[in-house]
């Protein structure tokens, strides 16, 4: 059953990896092209959409839409991307992000034609699947004078870095804890089954079984 146990670990990585992938901030530098707010009708997709009341509310009559602000941008290859404006408030992940509004006229203010780029850096979590109608957040956005600028990920290397310190610290505790509390429980049940046993073997020996 060892395979189970590698398979189980293996779900537990992917999860943990896909979890942090999602939240942590990642940076992409584009040229920003329009600005927009369409309404959507927000259905099993809705998990990757902030709550409405965080972000700009309204419902139609079905209940599941509401407007949303999104940000349209090339990258230096010529790919599109899109991204979403929406406030995160104080909800999960927590960007504490209230100022989708500001953002959006900020990134109106981008706007340059493919002859004479202005190249913005947009700091976003998230993905982008066309499948599954989702977009990134864009939670921030910076001039940068040339389209291969890169940020180094301090965020990122402190919420990680935090998360072994913390790992370790449990770890440690928990050798403790087995060492003090474990390993003397398991020391003196092994003892106790040795003695039965040892008085199991005499007492067949006495009985002429053995």
């Amino acid at each position: 059953m060892r395979w189970v146990k590698w398979i189980f670990y293996a779900l537990l990585a992917l999860t943990v990896f896909l979890f942090f992938d999602y939240n942590l901030p990642s940076h992409s530098v584009v040229r920003i092209v329009a600005t927009n707010t369409q309404r959507m009708d927000l259905g099993s997709n809705r998990f990757f959409f902030s709550p409405p009341a965080s972000g700009t509310s309204g419902t139609n009559k079905s209940g599941s839409g509401r407007d949303i602000k999104f940000i349209q941008a090339i990258r230096p290859n010529g790919q599109p991307i899109v991204f979403r404006n929406e406030d995160t408030g104080w909800g999960w992940p927590p960007y504490f992000k209230f100022d989708s509004f500001d953002l959006e006229t900020e990134a109106s203010n981008y706007i340059s034609p493919q002859d004479k780029p202005k190249w913005v850096m947009v700091t976003y979590y998230g993905w982008r699947s066309q499948f599954l109608t989702i977009f990134p957040n864009a939670v921030a956005l910076c001039v940068v004078a040339d389209p291969k600028a890169t940020v180094f990920p301090w965020v990122t290397v402190i919420v990680l870095g935090g998360l072994l310190m913390i790992l370790l610290f449990l770890r440690r505790v928990w050798v403790r804890f087995r060492r003090r509390r474990i390993a003397p429980v398991l020391e003196e049940v092994s003892d106790v089954l040795e003695e039965a046993d040892s008085r199991a073997r005499g007492f067949w020996r006495r009985m002429g079984g053995g």
